[in-house]
């Protein structure tokens, strides 16, 4: 996400828009790709990314504490799309989650009950 941001920064001349749109096909991604394992770290990772991806992106003037106020700004602004991937993230663990534990039970012949 932070190479993301910067790519951003870039072409788009720090658009908050493109970076949140361009967000969201992480999310989907983070999800799918993640380890059966790890499955519920997904949730918990992608807004840790967002906000590390705002870094390159939010405007901040005056060094240290500007950059760190155009972050803050930046969260509290954009929290649309950190609260949509979010929940994009987290709707497709739970659904693999469920077929992992569906396909557990069918292996071990028991039925779920009903």
């Amino acid at each position: 996400m932070f190479l993301l941001g910067g790519l951003c920064a870039v072409l788009f001349g720090a658009s908050l828009t493109a970076y949140g749109v361009l967000f969201l096909p992480v999310c989907v991604l983070t999800a799918v790709w993640v380890r059966r394992g790890d499955l519920m770290t997904a949730p918990v990772v992608v807004p840790i990314a967002f906000a590390v991806g705002l870094l390159p992106v939010a405007d901040g003037d005056g060094g240290t504490g500007g950059k760190l106020m155009g972050l803050v700004t930046a969260l509290a602004t954009q929290a649309g799309w950190l609260y949509g991937g979010t929940l994009i993230a987290g709707v497709i663990v739970i659904a693999r989650r469920m077929r992992l534990v569906h396909r557990r039970r069918a292996a071990a012949g028991t039925r779920p009950p009903t």
